[in-house]
Formats: structure tokens, sequence, C-alpha cells
């Protein structure tokens, strides 16, 4: 597969520019928008030596900027010696033609952008598959920028009707050919995933999956919560592929924790698609905690696009779901500023938190296990002897109340759903069970 990005040389300067018309309804606010982009050029180790918002009276068919604007931004390319050219919005292959042409450097979108940042990111079998496919989706309409052996003819006789015009049409039934076999790859390796997930459904544990926008501190949460070591790093989408791990809720009870690839504005089209299937660990979850980023000034715009994307899942409360925002990063907030968003967060029902401190994490533990513990209370009574009893309870369990005799006999209120009372009542025929009095 190609590369957008050249890593053969060794530091690429870079200038990141945010096309914006006046007309334009967007909620994010442009230098916002520009901030961002530039994160995704460093994510992917280039040189940022300029970033800048362009303003737009019109897009232009050929080349997207006016003719001033691309002359002036060739001189600019000129004179910082720019190797790369990222354009923070979606460029056609024609414009994108056009603008290396005239500017003679690389030129990459936002679409090309990001899927050069999941490439190098993925590590499991199914991530590299989608975003090889991906890609390759991506670049299928764009064999003439890409693949620089088109400039070659092949051999034959007659007109070919110029340079390239067969060569390119093998590349693209090559394409085809490949995005049919990684689609059938694809099947299979989800197909072994739904099994593990079957698997767990079998196991009495509740499930919770962490969404937000990338760099919304979902990983340092996610360690925070699990005691786990996923990376955490002060950059878009430092994690990419879903990890799992068991969270020990208050009084107890484990739950599976679920951290998800990061959203983000835009996303191309072809990684919406080829990850819908990793957002299925979202729509299986009994409750979904979205991460926001509270102290980024662009928080209300971050949490309508991630509300996009689960409305396209149809993870939402309006259809019944349990979701819970999680309002992070409260360490970085001023004082003046945080007594008014603890003030909104209890009015909304938010749980205030910083994942880095720890401040509001066993909150929102005790918030997570009355909302998964919807199962009936038991009593149980053990006695001295049933030592391997009671901690089986404990670990697939919620011991909400406990009573210890004279004698080592103990009497335990216990919440087990149907599956695990069955499994319990199995395994420890001596124990006594009774529905719990009220």
């Amino acid at each position: 597969m190609t590369q957008l990005i050249d890593h053969g040389v060794p530091v690429q300067r870079a200038l990141v520019l945010h096309p914006v018309r006046p007309s334009q309804a967007s909620a994010r606010d442009p230098q916002a928008r520009l901030e961002e982009a530039t994160g995704l050029a460093l994510a992917l180790d280039l040189d940022v030596v300029e970033s800048r918002v362009v303003p737009l009276r019109e897009r232009t068919p050929a080349t997207l900027f006016g003719k001033g604007k691309v002359e002036e931004l060739r001189l600019l390319c000129e004179v910082e010696t720019v190797d790369v050219v990222v354009v923070d919005d979606a460029l056609t292959p024609v414009q994108q033609r056009n603008l290396e042409k005239a500017w003679q450097v690389k030129v990459v979108d936002r679409s090309g952008v990001i899927l050069e940042i999941f490439g190098r990111r993925a590590r499991t079998k199914e991530g590299v598959l989608q975003v090889e496919l991906a890609r390759l989706e991506y670049e299928k309409s764009r064999l003439v920028r890409t693949w620089t052996h088109l400039e070659r003819q092949r051999g034959g006789t007659g007109n070919t009707g110029g340079p390239g015009e067969t060569q390119i049409e093998l590349d693209r039934r090559q394409i085809a050919d490949r995005i049919l076999r990684m689609k059938k790859e694809l099947v299979e390796v989800r197909r072994t995933r739904t099994l593990h997930r079957s698997q767990r459904k079998k196991v009495p544990y509740p499930t919770i999956a962490l969404v937000g926008y990338t760099n919304a501190g979902k990983s340092t949460l996610f360690n925070r919560l699990t005691e786990a070591d996923v990376l955490v790093q002060d950059m878009l989408f430092a994690t990419l592929d879903p990890t799992l791990r068991t969270v020990k809720l208050p009084d107890g009870r484990p739950a599976i924790l679920s951290d998800t690839v990061g959203f983000i504005s835009d996303l191309p089209h072809e990684l919406v698609e080829s990850f819908r299937a990793t957002l299925e660990e979202v729509q299986e979850a009994d409750v979904v905690l979205h991460v926001r980023d509270i102290a980024n000034p662009d928080t209300q715009a971050q949490k309508r696009d991630v509300e996009k994307v689960m409305a396209e899942l149809d993870v939402t409360a309006e259809s019944g779901r349990k979701i819970i925002e999680v309002w992070n990063k409260a360490d970085l907030l001023s004082a003046d500023a945080r007594d008014d968003i603890e003030g909104e967060a209890r009015r909304r029902g938010a749980a205030l938190v910083s994942a880095v401190t720890g401040e509001g994490c066993e909150a929102l533990l005790q918030r997570l296990a009355a909302l998964v513990d919807e199962t009936p209370e038991i009593d149980v009574g053990l006695n001295a002897g049933q030592g391997e009893a009671l901690a089986w309870l404990y670990r697939h369990g919620r011991v909400v109340g406990r009573h210890d005799g004279n004698e080592g006999d103990m009497r335990l209120r216990v919440r087990l759903d149907g599956q695990a009372l069955g499994r319990f009542e199995r395994l420890f025929p001596a124990a006594s069970v009774a529905e719990a009095d009220d």
C-alpha cells in the first residue's frame, strides 16, 4: 500500500491550512479547528512551520482556493521550504492534484491525514484490515495522485488513449480485488469477535463502554478505573484498537469496561463504515460513559460531534440507553470556572472527575454500581467452612449487606442475576438461599 506521507524523509516541514467560508454554518470555532488540524499533523511527526485559517469567498472547483490565494500560498511554501501542505477540508482528486502542481509539494486533505494516523496506530488484525480497507476505498479515485508508477505506460500496440491509462485500469482492478479479499477476511475476523462477545455474555458481568472525542482523556480514565496500563499520550488518536478490562465496582461486583476509538468531527466516510463493527462494543454495552474534556473551550461542539455518531448507532437516551456524561479534566479548570461547572454538572446529572488526580472517580463507580444493579436481592446463609462460596459471591455478585455470627456463620444480602444464581446453587448446594425480605 502507498503512504500518503513519506516516512523516508527524517523531518518533513508542514503547512497546515483550515479553509473557512463566512457563510459556513459551523458550530466549531475556526481557530479551534486549526489547532485540531495542527494536532493531527503533529501526530504524524510533521514539523509544523506555519498554520493558518484561510477565509474563502467560495469554493473554486479546480483548486478550492482562488487564484490569488493559491499564488500567495505557493510563495509561502517556497519561503518556508514546505514539504507537505495539510488542508483541513475534503479535497477532490482534481483539487488535490492541481494544488500539488501549483505548489510543488505534497498535499494531503483531512481524510488522508486521519487515515494515515489510523494506519500507524492499528495493532489488532481487525484494526489493520479496517484501516487498509478504508485507505483503499479512499485511494481508489486518486490513483493518478498517489501511485507514482502510473506515469508509465504498459506495453502494447495501438492507441492507448494517453500515458498511463491502461496501467490505471489495471491498478483499479487490483485494488478492487484487494478490497474484495479484505472484506472476506473481515467477515471472518468479525465472526470470531462476535463469538467472543457471546462468551462474555454468558458471564454475569455488566458491560460499560467509554466513548468520547479524541483526546478527551478516555484512556486515562480507563486506567484509573481498572488499574490498567493502556497507552496514554497527549495526542489525537493515541488509542485506536478497543481494549477491555475488568473493573471492580463498589461492594465487590465486577463489570467489563471497554475503551473505544476516539471520535472526531468530519471523520472520513471510509473509516465510519469500516469501524462500524468496532463500535458494536458501544451498542452492546449496558451503560455508556460519554467522556468530555470539560476544560476545552470547544467542548460543546465536540459533544455534538460524538452524539451525531452515537445517533447513527442508535445509542441515545431517547432509545432507552443508559448514558452518563463524564466531565473530565476538572483539574485544569480555573477556580472561577469550577464553581459554575460544578453547579451545571449537578443540574445535568453529569459526573465531574479528574482522571489524572482521581477526583470524583469513586463517586462515579458508586453511581455505576447502582445503575447496573437492577438484579433482585437474595439472602444467603453460609457456615464457617464455606469460604469458597463467600469468595465466589464477592467475585460474581454484589454483596450489599453482611452479618457475621458468633460461630463463624454469616448471613449475606447479595445481588445476583438469574444466571449467576443458578450457577451458585449448582456449585454450592449446601448454602442457604432465600428471597430477600424487604
